[in-house]
């Protein structure tokens, strides 16, 4: 895609799943990827994957939920040229109808899900501004759009992150940054298959294909296309988007 070779990209969540898979594109592209995760193994064996394949990649461990931890890695990352684009990946649920959960749970969900990417937006964005641009692609999910049983506090926590990125694309369209979401539907990672254990979960998971147009849950391969695309030269006039990638399971205008 025009415009990515040379770019130096931190993507959260790195270390697995959609993550790991954005990062090796973002290198086949060319860039050199900051690979934030807290499982130090798993940002690990993301960037041997891209430097065997000829990339340049560096892992950062750092709790997306603590600032200063994301202040301290930002500033890492900026010590080797300005950051020029921003993946806000990471995320993290347990599924559980809104009346079975707590307090404690909440409070984790949205320091995860809600702070961590306005921690990340409010370390990386300035150095964008000074340098007199960028790119922020938010991972979302539909969940944030349509809702989710089971997952409520989540929901609210990425309908929260899109409008959020509606709202900083506004701020700073004329700093020559560039906001948009992706909204991921149904997806084979770690986190649905906690949310398919047992007889319930199984049937759950088993209607989601069905309902699902092209009837198969989203792989993470199918995601970092439609990502750097946002990232790349070919997407310079699109900002403040939510796109969702779910087979058709949401179909919005």
């Amino acid at each position: 895609m025009r415009g990515l070779n040379g770019k130096r990209v931190i993507v959260t969540g790195g270390g697995s799943g959609i993550g790991r898979a954005t990062c090796k594109r973002f290198a086949e592209e060319g860039c050199e990827v900051a690979v934030f995760d807290m499982n130090a193994d798993g940002a690990a064996e993301t960037v041997k994957a891209i430097t065997d394949a000829g990339g340049q990649a560096s892992a950062h461990i750092a709790d997306i939920s603590d600032r200063a931890a994301v202040d301290a890695a930002v500033a890492e990352v900026e010590k080797g040229g300005p950051i020029d684009v921003l993946v806000n990946n990471a995320g993290w649920d347990v599924a559980k109808p809104f009346l079975d959960t707590d307090v404690a749970l909440w409070d984790k969900v949205i320091a995860i899900n809600l702070y961590g990417p306005l921690h990340m937006h409010h370390a990386v964005l300035p150095g964008m501004v000074a340098n007199g641009g960028g790119r922020v692609v938010n991972i979302a999910s539909d969940a944030g759009r349509v809702g989710s049983s089971g997952e409520a506090v989540y929901s609210a926590c990425k309908g929260g992150i899109i409008s959020f990125t509606k709202t900083v694309a506004r701020e700073l369209a004329r700093k020559g940054i560039q906001l948009n979401t992706v909204a991921p539907g149904p997806t084979d990672t770690p986190l649905l298959a906690s949310f398919a254990e047992g007889e319930a979960g199984l049937k759950i998971a088993e209607g989601l294909k069905r309902a699902i147009p092209m009837k198969r849950l989203a792989q993470p391969a199918d995601y970092p296309g439609i990502v750097c695309f946002l990232a790349s030269d070919d997407a310079g006039f699109i900002t403040g988007q939510v796109i969702s990638v779910s087979g058709g399971l949401t179909m919005h205008g």
